[in-house]
């Protein structure tokens, strides 16, 4: 386990990360004001380095922490690449929650979403602990099986065409394990969880990029066939990496792989003729290897070289692999507009975002009400910026694709209207 210098000597400078932190709780995912959080290394767990409190939008300030060298994950080590991290978050009226093992990679942004429960009598503690990443842990390697599933067995597919769902069911082990626990994650933040766990988000773009086209696809994959349910279990994918990709609950996520994920989740890979997600497999490539799939380091090095994304998945997986998107998104009031929103737009599509940013301002007071005209004004461009500030999308001011659908799901969240639908 890596553990920085506490005080590193003008010659010792350690590499740092930066870490975003922000608490809400389970009751509409409301942000909690005013919470306590203290920040330690995991290893040592009582000596604090950092405490602070959340504001209005539930977050506490941003925080710049030791990290080990760079190199250490630019290629395959024996030396931990990223350094671990505890936080003990409290509020009266909430459970304790402590977070254990959050991950910190040098020159990149970190993002801890905490969340509280409300208290309880017979309960006032939480405690999360994050296990190893899949690339320096040790875990089980995937059994293979055929990346297009049988079309012609009766009941196996049951979907008529892709959609990408709201949630994802994670049973939180191997499929026939009934006492681990069923999660309902939303889809975003579910390949968005998996991509952190398998990959450094210190990599390159296009590899990311890469690695998260084959996460999601192979998860559509799961969805489409209804793989899981077919065989009488009532979730959709596990966390085990022997069978489907690991999920870790409560684990952080990285900026990089975060903005990465919203820029692409309605993406898939396909074949010609085929109308399923290809179940997309892949492995290390250095403790485990597996012909004929995708490697993770093998990704990265082809990054490094400048290969683009579709040029890195073809490498592994052939010619005839395309980029599709899906038909439909679940679980949103409406859909994309086609374009950016900025200054001087107008019509239905400002007027409902005018009014789901009003209604998200309820639950966030940082966010200023608008006038609810459908034009796009100097008002509503300041409100765009201060949710983009708040929710760590790049403050530009423009509706683009990525704040489009996190308004939608952000509102969707504090007004509940998933569960009416």
């Amino acid at each position: 386990m890596y553990i920085p210098p506490l005080k590193a000597t003008q010659t010792q400078q350690p590499d740092t990360g930066k870490l975003r932190l922000y608490v809400i709780s389970t009751l509409r995912s409301q942000p909690i004001e005013d919470a306590t959080v203290t920040v330690s290394y995991t290893g040592d767990p009582d000596s604090i380095i950092e405490t602070a409190k959340t504001d209005s939008s539930g977050q506490i300030p941003e925080l710049t922490l030791p990290a080990p060298p760079l190199e250490y994950s630019m290629a395959p080590s024996e030396y931990q690449p990223y350094s671990e991290y505890t936080f003990r978050i409290s509020k009266e009226g909430f459970e304790d929650l402590d977070i254990s093992g959050s991950e910190i990679l040098p020159e990149t942004t970190s993002i801890q979403r905490a969340v509280m429960n409300p208290a309880q009598p017979q309960n006032n503690f939480e405690d999360i602990v994050i296990p190893a990443h899949t690339l320096y842990g040790d875990y089980p390697e995937k059994i293979p099986e055929d990346e297009i599933k049988p079309m012609d067995t009766s009941g196996e597919i049951v979907l008529s065409r892709v959609v990408i769902p709201e949630y994802v069911v994670v049973h939180d082990g191997v499929p026939t394990n009934p006492t681990a626990q069923n999660y309902y994650v939303r889809y975003r933040d579910y390949i968005k969880n998996v991509a952190s766990s398998e990959i450094y988000a210190t990599w390159p773009d296009e590899t990311i990029r890469a690695n998260v086209l084959a996460i999601m696809s192979f998860t559509l994959n799961r969805v489409y066939t209804e793989f899981y349910r077919n065989k009488g279990y009532d979730f959709t994918i596990t966390s085990s990496t022997a069978f489907d990709h690991k999920w870790m609950r409560g684990r952080n996520i990285f900026e990089s792989i975060s903005r990465i994920v919203d820029e692409v989740f309605h993406n898939y890979l396909s074949r010609p003729g085929v109308r399923q997600p290809i179940l997309t497999q892949y492995c290390d490539g250095q403790r485990v290897t597996c012909p004929g799939w995708m490697t993770q380091w093998g990704s990265k090095y082809l990054g490094d070289q400048g290969y683009s994304t579709i040029e890195i998945l073809r490498n592994f997986y052939g010619d005839n692999m395309y980029i599709n998107s899906a038909e439909e998104i679940a679980g949103i009031p409406a859909s994309w507009p086609g374009a950016p929103l900025d200054i001087g737009s107008s019509g239905p599509k400002v007027r409902q975002m005018q009014e789901q940013l009003n209604a998200i301002a309820q639950s966030y007071p940082a966010l200023p009400k608008i006038a609810v005209d459908g034009i796009y004004g100097e008002a509503t461009q300041n409100a765009v910026r201060e949710f983009q500030k708040v929710f760590g999308l790049p403050a530009t001011g423009v509706v683009d694709y990525p704040t489009w659908y996190e308004i939608q799901e952000i509102y969707v969240g504090v007004t509940r209207i998933a569960e009416l639908v």
